[in-house]
């Protein structure tokens, strides 16, 4: 038999949990697992009354364990506290059995249970004893498990003594990959060790199996217990519903692979639903002898006998479960199933798709076992195989003919319905046996008897795949058609039986008319007994009734055999006339008896005998032949149409009993059902797209390297160069192929694929759009790839590289739009803009808590997905890689910027790193959302940079006593700034000496990189649509000038709230390089006590390693200690910018201060010339008003604010 490959779960499961609830809808943490799945910590939206004072106001957090819910209340009733009886404090009330547990921080002393003393400040909490205490004991208590006294512990005072959470150094195996270098966090109880392991092993998670979740795992009794963050969604036990994610969506199939996996078998899943013994015997008992679907008139022949009562095969299988004496014991019952149900079969289908083998399931049952031996006898698997494989190649050209065009008419049908039917259901019946019983699902390749089973079938059928695939295909078309006949002639039953029966009518009147002698040309002698005789026949044929067609059928033959009698009794073959007259009538008469026989009973007989439902999995083992069979004929899309439509008949089945009981899941599972479906199509049909994309492969590449663009004015002489014959020749069969391709797919027509309408023209567009991002997406992830071990960045060559491709994906796909009827430029520039925009998304994933995953997403599609690759270095995604490249290449350190030139040089070799052009490589590559993504990114890194520095200001600068004591004694030597410092001199060699190297280089070269892409994006815009850039700069400017003018005048209007106006406009204005990067506020700060100071100290410190030079302005002054001079300016205006403009004005004050200092003792000194120190911040002045274009003459404290009153 199989080895089952299934996980142990009983090793995650320790504790019982009987109480019903599963979940599955909402993102939740998994702490304590059970032997449900799961338990599942819920914010319950819905109501639930509080025990203490039966409120349902409080916000609650519902806990499902053994009970429906538990729940933490934040409750405003003062609750006594069980040590002082005092209702003074502030409590969280937690339900559980008991009306309250409640976390008291009490002011009373408590004695420490391991000292004894009580001066320690605890917390406690009520259980069933008086409290437990959460204590910080300042005692050595010895570590459980090195006995070693030196760790700092936290005590929790239970029943035991203590219980202490030891940091332990020790090295402690990790239950689960053995090894011990993992960092344990050792939680002492009653177990000599309770261990917190972080372990790199993948897990699989119980609720999606998958092992890709970062998971923590808990060591206890057990060996381990283990925390999953699943991104599934799963329901709260409360109100059912869930906040996370969609209705759409589904995990109906994780659920069922969990479930799969606990590797229980049929007989013990059964016995986990207690049913009456009674009840189920009575089930099988009608099961056995009765026909309850009602099948067998759809299958009047014996030899169809099993495929007639196949479902009911498969309901006494479930069913048998549940009484396994009668599989293990009663061999009389087994041989009597498997004689009317199995003789001929051995693999069956349970439930839309699921096969079994009755081979392996029944193996552990003797009396199961040995009844199927006779069908498995190898001479009667030689027979059935052999008779179906006869039957296949006579039903082959027959169904061939049949679909010939102009075969099936009207009248053919009709006359043949029998004959058809026939035909129609040994072609389902060979092919249900054939796909069963050679399907690889059915069969386990490491069962030897199995796989002699197999192969057996497989030669003596002759079981050639590709064959069946096309009979089905034949079938699917010949059932297609034969309904939509029988529907048309349904739906046209009455109006044409009535119209025969008038065209009938009016026959007989107008004979009789001929036998009355009045009309002189007919020739006829006139006879009154004849003409009386028509009269009546005619009236006869107009008493005919539609609605009881039993009696007008049975009076339709007697007078079609009258009227064969008057013909010969009365001698009238001599009259053509006459005979032609009689002739017609018997036609019309006849097309009645034909047209009133025309039953509902057929199309329902052709539904029962056309079920595929069998087939919804193993149809998958088809696509590849169906996938070859469109490239080779692409309007093998018709027939194909045929074969799904029959497939989508099999969403009758599960459909069936919920529309029965009026379920209002009816139409959920038929989107779920009908979704699947319409996927599966996708992806068969998705190979017109990928054929298409591989000639358009073909035209890009003679597009690029082969055919020359023909220039505006060409000699006469060149016309034969540029001709180019062969090349064009080869284009235009390559287009020609994908036109084939399209028109192909468009002969599909709209279908109605269960409740989902299939617009062919739509699949096309889809199919298109996910090859092209799929293509796309591929090359611009390989294309990016960069080794930052190079001498010479790749950067720019890859980018021409890149330009390159994506030109000639983008000239192709306008070259064949027409083509294929589509518009190109729209569905480009929509899914490359998506593509670069998901993966900005992802990138910036990294610097968000929160993630967003792909099915949050606004960019990633169900239908259309974003591939993801897996990263080759520290970014995430291809917009990650360039950005960081980017960044390394103008890295402060090993380059200098200059500002005129916008260029990059080596600090070594003084050679041109990269420029301005840079960035238009990246607009030609990756378009405006390109630049756009990548200036995103930088903000986020901004942010992040930003924060750290806060962050390292706060913890080393302000707490270094050193340095706060000299920005106090800087404070009380600057005041009042207005003033001049005596010894200026002094202060720069201070801060030479307390200042370290430069801070913040990301944060400066990044602002430099936003101001280069700011004016890229802008002259681009101006330069491709100049009306939409100078409509965003007007309506800029009118907004700011209205904003400006409410804040004048409060009366005026202003954008309310709600009005998404400003953000919209914003996201265009940037998108248009509209913006000034450095009047960006990235974060919000907080006051920080001497940060003008530390600035100015910064500046001031980096400016003796600076030298100024008319032709280049400041640079460094040794290669040895580089700082570049306009990231330093960018970096110091950006953090100012982040703080209240009086830090700014009180920086600029220090440097004038610092100014007039230096030249004041100059001035006394009578030194001639300037020192560089002064010119540095003189040109640091110069530069920051430039950039900020603030106005030159600038008074900070004209109001004479003392500088410390301000700090």
């Amino acid at each position: 038999m199989k080895e089952k490959q299934t996980f142990d779960w009983s090793v995650l499961l320790p504790i019982p949990c009987y109480y019903p609830y599963r979940v599955t809808t909402r993102t939740v943490s998994l702490p304590v697992p059970c032997h449900y799945p799961y338990r599942v910590l819920f914010v319950c939206p819905l109501p639930i009354p509080c025990p203490v004072c039966v409120s349902t106001t409080h916000t609650v957090s519902c806990l499902c364990v053994h009970y429906p819910y538990r729940v933490l209340f934040v409750c405003p009733l003062p609750i006594p506290c069980p040590v002082c009886v005092s209702t003074t404090h502030t409590v969280s009330s937690l339900c559980v059995h008991y009306p309250y547990r409640v976390l008291f921080v009490c002011p009373l002393p408590i004695p420490c249970p391991v000292c004894v003393s009580t001066t320690h400040t605890v917390s406690c909490l009520c259980v069933h004893y008086p409290y437990r205490v959460l204590f910080v004991c300042p005692l050595p208590i010895p570590c459980p498990v090195c006995v070693s006294s030196a760790h700092t512990v936290s005590c929790l005072c239970a029943q035991c003594p203590y219980r202490v959470l030891f940091v332990c150094p020790v090295p402690i195996p990790c239950p689960v990959c053995v090894p011990s270098a993992h960092t344990v966090s050792c939680l002492c109880a009653q177990c000599p060790y309770r261990v917190l392991f972080v372990c790199p092993v993948p897990i699989p998670c119980p609720v999606c199996v998958p092992s890709a979740h970062t998971v923590s795992c808990l060591c206890v009794q057990c060996p381990y217990r283990v925390l999953f963050v699943c991104p599934l969604p799963i329901p709260c036990p409360v109100c059912v519903s869930s906040a996370a994610r969609s209705s759409a969506d589904s995990n109906l199939d994780d659920i069922c692979k969990l479930l799969r996996s606990t590797g229980y078998s049929s007989q013990s899943g059964a016995k986990r639903v207690p049913i009456s013994s009674t009840f189920i015997s009575m089930v099988i008992g009608r099961l056995r002898s009765d026909d309850i679907y009602n099948q067998v008139s759809a299958y009047p022949l014996p030899e169809h006998r099993s495929t007639a009562l196949a479902n009911q095969a498969a309901m006494l299988y479930v069913c048998l479960y549940f009484i396994p004496s009668i599989l293990q014991t009663q061999q009389a019952k087994m041989r009597e199933i498997v004689d009317k149900y199995f003789p001929d079969n051995w693999v069956i289908s349970v439930y839309m798709g699921i096969t079994v083998n009755l081979v392996e399931a029944w193996e552990p049952y003797k009396a199961a076992k040995i009844a199927l031996n006779y069908t498995l006898d190898s001479a009667n698997i030689r027979e059935q195989a052999s008779r179906y494989s006869v039957s296949m190649e006579g039903l082959r050209p027959q169904i061939q003919q049949l679909l010939k065009e102009g075969f099936l008419r009207e009248e053919i049908v009709l006359d043949n319905v029998p004959k058809l039917l026939n035909c129609l259901r040994d072609c389902n019946v060979s092919i249900r046996w054939l796909m069963l019983h050679t399907a690889d699902s059915a069969y386990d390749p490491n069962n030897k008897r199995l796989r002699q089973i197999k192969d057996q079938v497989i030669n003596d059928s002759k079981y050639n795949p590709k064959i069946l695939f096309q009979v089905l295909l034949d079938t699917a078309q010949f059932e297609f058609t034969l309904k939509e006949m029988f529907k048309k002639m349904l739906s046209e039953k009455q109006l044409k039986w009535e119209s025969y029966r008038t065209e009938g009518s009016e026959r007989m009147t107008e004979l009789a008319e001929v036998f009355s002698g009045v009309k002189p040309l007919t020739r006829v002698e006139k006879n009154e007994n004849l003409q009386a005789w028509f009269r009546e026949i005619s009236k006869q044929i107009e008493s005919l009734n539609y609605e009881d067609s039993t009696a007008a059928g049975r009076k339709t033959v007697q007078l079609i055999q009258a009227l064969v009698e008057v013909q010969e009794f009365h001698q009238l073959e001599s009259n053509l006339q006459v005979c032609q007259f009689l002739a017609d009538t018997r036609k019309f008469l006849h097309q009645m008896i034909r047209t009133i026989n025309i039953k509902e009973e057929v199309l329902i007989t052709m539904q029962i005998v056309g079920d595929l439902s069998y087939a919804w999995q193993i149809i998958d083992s088809f696509t590849s032949i169906m996938q070859e069979s469109i490239r080779v004929n692409p309007s093998m899309v018709t027939k194909l149409r045929a074969t799904f439509l029959k497939l989508a008949s099999a969403l009758d089945l599960p459909l069936l009993r919920i529309n029965q009981a009026n379920s209002p899941d009816l139409l959920s599972v038929s989107q779920f059902y009908s979704g699947e479906l319409v996927t599966y199509v996708r992806k068969v049909l998705q190979i017109i797209p990928e054929s298409m994309f591989t000639s358009l492969a073909k035209i890009i590449k003679l597009q690029i390297h082969a055919i020359m663009e023909v220039p505006t004015r060409l000699d006469k002489d060149k016309l034969k160069d540029y001709a180019q014959l062969g090349a064009r020749y080869e284009v235009a069969k390559l287009t020609h192929a994908i036109s084939i391709f399209t028109e192909g797919i468009l002969m599909m027509k709209t279908t109605l694929v269960g409740i989902i309408k299939v617009d062919p023209k739509q699949l096309l567009e889809d199919g298109i759009r996910k090859e092209l991002v799929r293509r796309v997406a591929y090359a611009l992830h390989k294309g990016l790839i960069f080794n930052p071990k190079a001498k010479t960045s790749e950067l720019m060559p890859k980018l021409k590289e890149m330009a390159a491709t994506m030109d000639g994906f983008y000239r192709s796909f306008e070259y064949i739009q027409d083509y294929v009827s589509i518009y190109g430029l729209k569905i480009w520039q929509e899914e490359v803009s998506r593509i670069i925009n998901y993966n900005v998304e992802q990138e910036c994933n990294s610097f968000l808590r929160t993630k967003i995953q792909d099915w949050q997403s606004v960019y990633q599609s169900t239908h259309i997905p974003i591939p993801k690759f897996p990263a080759v270095d520290e970014s995430a995604t291809f917009i990650g890689r360039l950005c960081r490249e980017i960044l390394r290449i103008t890295d402060p350190k090993a380059t200098c910027y200059m500002d005129q030139l916008n260029t990059w040089y080596d600090l070594k070799t003084h050679q041109e790193v990269t420029n301005n052009r840079l960035f238009s490589e990246i607009q030609d590559t990756l378009g405006t959302f390109g630049l756009n993504g990548l200036d995103r990114l930088l903000c986020f890194m901004m942010v992040k940079e930003l924060q750290n520095f806060l962050s390292v200001f706060q913890k080393t600068i302000l707490r270094d006593k050193a340095m706060v004591d000299v920005f106090k004694a800087m404070l009380s030597a600057v005041n009042p700034v207005k003033g001049i410092v005596a010894n200026a001199k002094t202060i720069v060699c201070l801060t030479q000496k307390i200042w370290g190297p430069v801070e913040n280089e990301s944060i400066m070269k990044m602002q430099i990189l936003r101001q280069q892409i700011a004016n890229e994006l802008n002259y681009s815009c101006k330069f491709d649509s100049k009306h939409l850039a100078a409509a965003l700069e007007n309506l800029n400017k009118s907004l700011l000038a209205d904003i400006e003018a409410h804040y004048q005048d409060p009366s005026l209007p202003y954008p309310k709230e709600d009005n998404n106006l400003l953000y919209e406009i914003t996201a265009s204005l940037e998108a248009a390089g509209i913006h000034n990067p450095l009047n960006k506020i990235y974060i919000t700060t907080k006051r920080l006590p001497y940060f003008p100071i530390v600035n100015f100290l910064f500046i001031i410190a980096q400016l003796p390693k600076l030298q100024y030079s008319k032709n280049q302005g400041m640079t460094c002054r040794k290669a040895t200690d580089p700082v570049d001079w306009s990231p330093l300016v960018l970096g110091l205006l950006t953090l100012l910018k982040q703080f209240h403009s009086r830090y700014t004005e009180q920086f600029l004050a220090l440097i004038g201060q610092f100014i007039r200092s230096i030249m004041e003792q100059c001035t006394s000194q009578k030194i001639p010339d300037m020192p560089s120190d002064v010119v540095g911040a003189l040109m640091f002045l110069e530069d920051y008003v430039r950039y900020t274009k603030l106005p030159r003459k600038f008074h900070p404290l004209d109001k004479g604010l003392e500088f410390r009153t301000v700090l």
